[in-house]
């Protein structure tokens, strides 16, 4: 038998995604904190307890916050609670719940999700509109949650006013909104508002909040806004299997990134390399940067080839097949010589090698 030995390079740093980060310094500072001694489990831990405070400092003293496993366990857990077997998620086409979780929503939680073809990843209430119609039609799932994601998978922000719209809309529809907030931070630095102003102000109903993008082991936590939008959610938690018996190193965690700065820290550090990528590529022949970066992801279409030979050297992903459009992300722990170095790569590679 061996030992654990250390098997990758520490210093490499790609553009795939920011869950390829590794967990930050003060995060794994706040993990061994918790790590001694006994404590009680499945929730009723000191940490979960006092986690409670946190989250209502960010979203107000309704908000309830409830530790997840990972980002698709939380948003089958949210819509579930806030669904019935036949009713319906509205959400754009390009939605996380509608392209990347392997049918997730529909398969545990039981619903219909109506896609929304979107320009820019984003929905209108006229957008919207398209699939939110049919109520009372008992041949139709009825329509019941309004699904949008901040930022959205296109990069793209809403601001709290187009939230506002968007919810006043739903709710005078009869429907509930959720909005998954796997990069909230990031949106929130960008637009230099308190989390609030993008949530509880704009009347969304159920977060889900994101902690493995910005710097955490593993977690994410299902914030409930409107106690009268869910119902279930204690059951629902573990019947869908995220509830962590040992949840103190969930919730640990969410006090190091939220009772303090470091999300702040964090999410303006991504976008600013992202800013910066976006500046240096701008400047490369044949590179074409397809939407302006709002946070932390940049997209662009390469000269032919040029994304294959430089996935020799740097892993990131083709977002579009048919147009070849690639998606870089920057994370916390991205630093300004990656984001040189990686640029002066993409000009050698754009150029021929």
């Amino acid at each position: 038998m061996t030992a654990a030995r250390l098997r990758h390079d520490p210093a490499a740093r790609w553009f795939a995604s920011d869950n390829y980060a590794g967990v930050h310094p003060e995060v794994m500072a706040a993990l061994a904190l918790a790590n001694g001694g006994h404590q009680p489990a499945y929730g009723e831990d000191v940490y979960t307890q006092a986690l409670q405070d946190v989250f209502q400092a960010h979203f107000g003293p309704q908000a309830e916050a409830w530790p997840m496993f990972n980002g698709t366990g939380a948003n089958v857990v949210a819509l579930r609670s806030m669904t019935a077997p036949w009713e319906a998620v509205v959400c754009p086409a390009s939605a996380h719940i509608n392209t990347d979780e392997g049918g997730a929503p529909e398969q545990s939680a039981g619903l219909k999700l109506r896609a929304v073809p979107t320009p820019d990843g984003k929905l209108t209430p006229e957008l919207a509109d398209l699939e939110a119609w049919g109520f009372g039609d008992e041949h139709r799932a009825q329509p019941r949650v309004l699904s949008i994601s901040q930022s959205t998978e296109l990069g793209t922000l809403y601001t709290a006013e187009e939230i506002a719209a968007l919810a006043r809309h739903a709710h005078g529809l009869g429907m509930l909104v959720h909005l998954d907030g796997a990069r909230l931070v990031n949106a929130a630095a960008a637009l230099e508002v308190p989390l609030r102003a993008l949530t509880t102000d704009a009347g969304v109903d159920v977060l889900t909040f994101g902690g493995t993008k910005h710097g955490l082991m593993f977690g994410e936590v299902v914030v409930v806004l409107n106690p009268d939008a869910v119902r279930g959610m204690i059951y629902l938690r573990k019947s869908s299997m995220q509830l962590a018996s040992k949840m103190r190193f969930v919730s640990v965690q969410f006090e190091a990134l939220l009772g303090g700065d470091l999300w702040l820290r964090n999410a303006r550090h991504a976008n600013a390399m992202a800013a910066r990528l976006a500046a240096a590529v701008r400047q490369v022949p044949g590179v074409t940067l397809t939407r302006e970066p709002q946070a932390n992801a940049v997209f662009a279409v390469l000269p032919a080839g040029t994304a294959d030979r430089l996935r020799k050297r740097y892993r990131f992903y083709t977002w579009d097949e048919t147009t070849g459009e690639v998606r870089w992300m920057t994370s916390f722990d991205t630093t300004e010589e990656d984001v040189d170095a990686f640029a002066v790569a993409v000009a050698a590679e754009a150029s021929g090698g």
